[in-house]
C-alpha cells in the first residue's frame, strides 16, 4: 500500500483540499483509497459525510492509532492511503511522515507561509521522507509562483513543476460532497488536481 502524508505546520494552506482531491483522483486511476484523517476538525470526515459516494473511504482517527488504522486499511484492500494532518501539533506530523514513504507539502504563494515552512522541512528531515512542495491557492496573475518558487529553493526542498490555482470551484465541490473532478470534470481545477496526481504518482513509482 502506497502512503502519502500531506504536512504543513501551518493552518490554512489547502492540506485537506489536496488530501480529497488526491484520494478521488487515487480512486479514478483504479486504487483502493483510504483518507486518513488526522485532524480534530475532522474536514475530510465531514466532506465524507454529505458524499453519495461511498469511496474513497475516509477515517477519522487519532495520531496514537494511526499504525493500526494504517494496518487495518491495508488488511481491507487499499492500496492508497493519504494521511491528512492537522496543523501545530508537531508529534502528529511527525508521526505521520514516519508512516509515509512520500510527503507532499501544500504551501501558497504568501510570505508569511514561506516564512512557516521551516517547521515542515524540520518534520521532513527528522523522519528522513521524499517530500515536495505544491503551491496551493495560486493566484490566475502576476509572478507571486516563480518568486515562492525562489524562496522556497532555500530551504534545499523541490517543488512540483505542477500548481494548483485558487479556484472557487473547490468550494462548491467541497460543498456538495464531491471532488472537483467529479463537479467540473472539465475545469481547469479539475486538470491541475490530475496533473499533481499524476506527477506524484511517477514520483513514487505507481
Amino acid at each position: 500500500m502506497k502512503t502519502i502524508a500531506i504536512l504543513s505546520r501551518k493552518g490554512g494552506t489547502g492540506k485537506t483540499t489536496l488530501a480529497i482531491h488526491l484520494s478521488v483522483a487515487a480512486e479514478q486511476a483504479g486504487h483502493t483509497t483510504a483518507l486518513i484523517d488526522l485532524d480534530p476538525q475532522a474536514s475530510a470526515a465531514s466532506w465524507r459525510d454529505i458524499r453519495e459516494n461511498k469511496t474513497p473511504a475516509v477515517i477519522s482517527t487519532h495520531a496514537s492509532r494511526l499504525g493500526q488504522t494504517l494496518h487495518l486499511a491495508k488488511d481491507n484492500g487499499a492500496t492508497f492511503a493519504i494521511i491528512d494532518t492537522a496543523p501545530h501539533t508537531e508529534s502528529a506530523a511527525l508521526d505521520a511522515a514516519n508512516a509515509a514513504e512520500f510527503a507532499v507539502i501544500p504551501c501558497k504563494p504568501a510570505l508569511i507561509d514561506l516564512k512557516a515552512i521551516g517547521s515542515t522541512v524540520n518534520i521532513i528531515r527528522l523522519a528522513n521522507v521524499p517530500a515536495r512542495v505544491v503551491l496551493n491557492g495560486v493566484p490566475p496573475r502576476g509572478n507571486v509562483a516563480a518568486q515562492a518558487r525562489k524562496a522556497i529553493s532555500h530551504y534545499d526542498l523541490t517543488c512540483a513543476p505542477c500548481e494548483v490555482g485558487s479556484r472557487i470551484a473547490f468550494n462548491y465541490a467541497y460543498t456538495a460532497g464531491l471532488a472537483v473532478q467529479e463537479y467540473e470534470p472539465r475545469g481547469k481545477a479539475s486538470e491541475e488536481i490530475r496533473e499533481l496526481y499524476t506527477y506524484i504518482a511517477k514520483e513514487i513509482g505507481v
